[in-house]
């Protein structure tokens, strides 16, 4: 963690900490831009919460059959890569809604659903139906019972739901810079475009540390907050009524119109008409420098030079120059890279959760605390930190395709630790003192006892985190190399020319990548065991 996070992230600060730097803080567009980002966090999150309690009372306290579906489909955006998340609001949002302040807070507001929905839910399935009936039997109307008993006791998950939506809203990333467009950028966007762009190191660096202190502030007030109170007794599940399912409806076509647009958009690759060859392009044959799509005829290419894609919408005549040579590589480029990085964080998160379990209290609770400390940093400023570090000398890595798996590493780790921690923790140490006490030495302790008991966390943690490296689209932006991007940067490369057949192609490609993670998510979540995030 000192080598990958806070050698980098002091590297940042000296970048930043320079006359170059400060004077970026004199800049009136920077206030405005963390103005805006406060801003449409803030209104994400309220958003959010005002979409997810019907749901969460729904399928946390009533019962009718496809509950267990719709809480699963209510988590599918929230664990889809964010281009893909991106690419299916664009794929049902009016186009006078793209690029625009409103796009970007209902982007965030179906992603961070699940959030509000999962921790309200939970909360509101072990609330005591005794509170409520003894406000009945005093006099109080339902509404009244719900304003004064109700939202009372569930005010404390409704803040953190709503707390956990806004950090998620305030350091996006691929849902601002996709969905939101430049015209709109929020902190993230800025420090990547000041990166790459502008070719700003200095500036990027400034940017990286007022938001780091931002979300450090955050946290600060999250981790002095008091505990809740828990209400252990469940209740039975009352049968729905028909207002009920129709928010259950709602709910569910909330969430999967997006997702059912996205499906829909791959299969027209002129705009008008249906077809494959927006799948058939993903691995397109080619002509001199151009991608023909099955079934078109060959023209002229232009913006090979820059690498712009151009298309038309006339069905056999329509041509797709070059932009992404082979986006079906670009997804196998992906699976590698995310291969690399989940064996870095499995081996370093594993590791620090038994170091964890293994030191005294104090200790225990300060490495907890520094090897989780990136879930408060965005992985942009991750991917920043790599890129001005290992810049020179003997470790100059940036043509190296070493440096993006060990930034997907960085981003994944945290979840390592999240789901292996509960799990280590959860094993009596009378065991060990057994094993020990029969002559195992503290390898074999820690092979036999604590990873063998703790393999179905470990099964867990291999998924989830290569689920997350496999979507990384932050830090990957900063780090991936010239000519060989990965999924979710070639999506973005095709979304930023709005030909049909761009669109369509992206489209392919991001219902590939999803189904890839969501196959990850759904077979690694029957080991999941109990983990706190």
């Amino acid at each position: 963690m000192v080598v990958l996070f806070v050698i980098p992230f002091v590297t940042i600060a000296r970048r930043g900490l320079t006359p170059a730097g400060w004077r970026v803080l004199s800049d009136g567009a920077l206030w405005q831009t963390l103005g805006f980002t406060v801003a449409q966090a803030g209104a994400s999150a309220a958003l959010t919460v005002t979409l997810g309690l019907a749901p969460a009372y729904v399928v946390s306290r009533c019962s009718f059959r496809g509950r267990g579906t719709l809480a699963t489909l209510i988590t599918v955006p929230f664990v889809l890569p964010t281009v893909v998340s991106a690419s299916a609001l664009l794929a049902v949002l009016p186009a006078a809604l793209h690029r625009t302040t409103l796009g970007l807070v209902i982007a965030h507001a179906w992603v961070n659903l699940a959030v509000v929905v999962r921790g309200v839910g939970a909360a509101w399935a072990n609330l005591d139906p005794d509170l409520i009936a003894a406000a009945r039997t005093l006099g109080a109307t339902p509404r009244a019972a719900f304003r004064h008993v109700t939202v009372p006791v569930l005010r404390p998950a409704i803040t953190a739901a709503g707390a956990l939506a806004f950090l998620f809203s305030l350091t996006s990333f691929g849902i601002a810079r996709l969905v939101g467009g430049p015209a709109h950028p929020t902190v993230e966007v800025e420090i990547w475009r000041r990166a790459t762009q502008s070719f700003d190191l200095p500036g990027a660096s400034m940017l990286a540390v007022v938001q780091l202190l931002l979300v450090a502030s955050l946290l600060a007030w999250w981790t002095a907050r008091p505990a809740s109170p828990l209400h252990a007794r469940r209740t039975n599940d009352r049968p729905a009524r028909v207002r009920d399912l129709a928010v259950a409806g709602a709910a569910t076509a909330l969430v999967a119109a997006p997702l059912v647009a996205l499906v829909a958009r791959s299969l027209r690759p002129t705009g008008s008409g249906w077809g494959l060859d927006a799948w058939r392009a993903l691995a397109p044959s080619r002509v001199g420098n151009t991608v023909r799509p099955s079934g078109t005829s060959i023209g002229a290419s232009t913006g090979a030079s820059t690498g712009a894609s151009t298309g038309t919408s006339g069905g056999a005549g329509s041509v797709a120059t070059r932009l992404v040579e082979e986006p079906l590589a670009t997804l196998v480029t992906s699976i590698t890279i995310a291969a690399v990085a989940t064996a870095v964080a499995i081996v370093l998160g594993v590791a620090g959760a038994l170091a964890i379990v293994r030191l005294g209290r104090r200790g225990a609770h300060a490495a907890d605390t520094a090897l989780t400390v990136p879930l408060g940093a965005s992985a942009v400023t991750v991917g920043l930190g790599l890129l001005v570090t290992f810049d020179t000398g003997w470790y100059d890595l940036r043509g190296r395709w070493i440096l993006l798996p060990l930034g997907q590493a960085v981003v994944a780790l945290p979840v390592v630790i999240r789901l292996v921690l509960p799990a280590l923790r959860a094993i009596p140490a009378d065991l060990r003192a057994a094993a020990a006490t029969l002559g195992a030495s503290p390898g074999r302790v820690a092979v036999g006892v604590d990873l063998g008991l703790a393999r179905r966390a470990i099964v867990a943690a291999v998924g989830f985190a290569a689920a997350v490296s496999l979507g990384e689209f932050g830090a990957t932006s900063l780090l991936t190399r010239t000519g060989s991007p990965t999924a979710p940067v070639a999506i973005a490369r095709l979304l930023s020319r709005p030909a049909p057949f761009q669109l369509a192609q992206a489209s392919a490609l991001a219902v590939a990548l999803g189904l890839v993670a969501v196959v990850l998510v759904a077979i690694t979540d029957r080991f999941r065991e109990a983990a706190v995030f």
